[in-house]
């Protein structure tokens, strides 16, 4: 089975600056996972970890956010280099738009390139190219970039890991009876996608409105995603054992 992973700003990070434990934890998942699997990873993160080294520069401005992402592409990229290294796991960074996926030519070129990593047995580790597409780096996430991943490059399911360990009937945050989602079935309410993205975090972008509409879009065509804690890994790796998990929301047609 082919699976994307998906990872937030807001799961990376903390306190401004990359969590490590985290992302070791993320990595050995991502290891254990590719035993059964093929496995692709979008990650975010860029604009946190280029603020680690750079405090100076301000999230808020936008050329400074353009440059804090260029920053912390590298930065990012080095350290899932170091931390897939245990696991004798090569990476390889691929920068996209969304747009790349409408014109024909730039999305086979993804997808012949992506069939030979994953060929070798390197994984590919996808990312928004945010010095390039700036609306996507104020006001988007890759959520959607991650369902788009899935579709055009034919994966079986896409798992977004995230802060949220689920869908809710109603917002748990301001409402204590909230009831989890084990499964949505089918297109979801216009409504819902037409409202405001609520991030979680400084340096977050997203929120539950950009994951459904990454459920929404991967549902029209037919496929799946699975939406679970990305601080408590274990949901998600039960998931792609079983294909059934305690806790985290399915959305499937």
């Amino acid at each position: 089975m082919r699976v994307v992973v998906k990872v937030g700003t807001s799961t990376l990070s903390e306190n401004g600056a990359l969590h490590m434990g985290r992302m070791e934890r993320l990595s050995a998942f991502l290891a254990r996972s590719r035993d059964e699997h093929e496995v692709l990873l979008v990650t975010s993160g860029a604009v946190a970890a280029g603020h680690t080294v750079m405090p100076q520069l301000s999230n808020k401005k936008t050329p400074e956010r353009q440059a804090l992402a260029a920053i912390g592409q590298a930065l990012l990229m080095n350290i899932y280099s170091k931390l897939f290294e245990p696991h004798s796991i090569r990476v390889a960074q691929i920068l996209i738009t969304k747009d790349d996926f409408i014109n024909f030519s730039h999305s086979e070129n993804v997808k012949i390139a992506v069939n030979t990593l994953l060929k070798h047995r390197i994984l590919p580790i996808f990312n928004e190219n945010d010095t390039v597409v700036i609306d996507e780096l104020l006001r988007g996430d890759n959520d959607q970039l991650s369902a788009k991943v899935a579709h055009y490059l034919d994966a079986d399911l896409l798992i977004v890991l995230s802060d949220i360990d689920g869908y809710y009937d109603k917002n748990p945050k301001s409402n204590p009876d909230a009831a989890p989602l084990k499964v949505v079935r089918g297109r979801l309410d216009a409504a819902l996608l037409n409202e405001s993205p609520t991030p979680n975090g400084e340096f977050a972008t997203g929120g539950i409105v950009t994951k459904l509409k990454a459920a929404d879009f991967l549902v029209s065509h037919g496929r799946r995603m699975f939406l679970a804690s990305g601080l408590d890994l274990t949901h998600a790796s039960n998931f792609l054992k079983t294909g059934a998990s305690e806790r985290g929301t399915l959305f499937c047609p």
